[in-house]
């Protein structure tokens, strides 16, 4: 994979994603938090494009940085964009806290010639831990939260997601897998926190 040097204002998660995306590439950022992505790839690699955040106070920082950005929530779809109207469409860390993630995922393979998708796997070894020795759920960087405040209603391993995918006929066309800032390569459904895939 061609990388590019670190950009001190991206999370690794971030830069990764960065990293897979084109210059000149027209992007839709689903979830876009503050803009931070979008800001860094209009910069430093030309694209456009749009995002989606309900938070308020996240629209409006990103619209400080200059972002095109809809307030919207994701569970209402998107029905106001068109077929194939972006390049490329991204959903970072927030499949797992939709009520219905086929829905999502079809309506981004309409809209998008690829999509990015990432999720805190489930499935890493430190959550196979807590649960089985600890007798509880999972609580890590990546799920910060306790099993009664946790936006997350969709916990799902890279098995699980990667099944997802092939019952609704999408091509997984890249797969990667972080823990921490290191990229995983053995057994990343066991030692991967977070993963992402490039799907068509």
């Amino acid at each position: 994979m061609n990388t590019i040097s670190a950009l001190p204002s991206l999370r690794s998660d971030l830069q990764l994603i960065f990293d897979w995306i084109q210059p000149e590439s027209s992007v839709l950022d689903l979830g876009c938090a503050d803009g931070s992505l979008l800001a860094a790839l209009m910069k430093y690699k030309n694209c456009q494009g749009y995002g989606l955040e309900i938070d308020t106070e996240y629209v409006l920082a990103a619209m400080q940085r200059g972002i095109n950005v809809i307030q919207a929530d994701l569970e209402a779809g998107l029905l106001h964009f068109n077929d194939h109207s972006f390049d490329i469409i991204v959903l970072s860390q927030t499949i797992q806290s939709m009520q219905n993630t086929e829905q999502i995922l079809c309506e981004m393979k309409r809209v998008a010639k690829e999509a990015i998708v990432t999720f805190p796997n489930f499935g890493y070894w430190r959550n196979r831990l807590q649960i089985c020795f600890g007798g509880h759920m999972p609580v890590s960087e990546r799920m910060p939260y306790q099993w009664y405040n946790t936006p997350n209603i969709h916990w799902c391993t890279l098995q699980d997601f990667e099944q997802l995918c092939a019952d609704n006929h999408l091509v997984i066309n890249e797969r990667a897998v972080m823990s921490g800032n290191r990229r995983i390569g053995l057994w990343p459904n066991l030692l991967g926190s977070l993963a992402f895939y490039r799907i068509g």
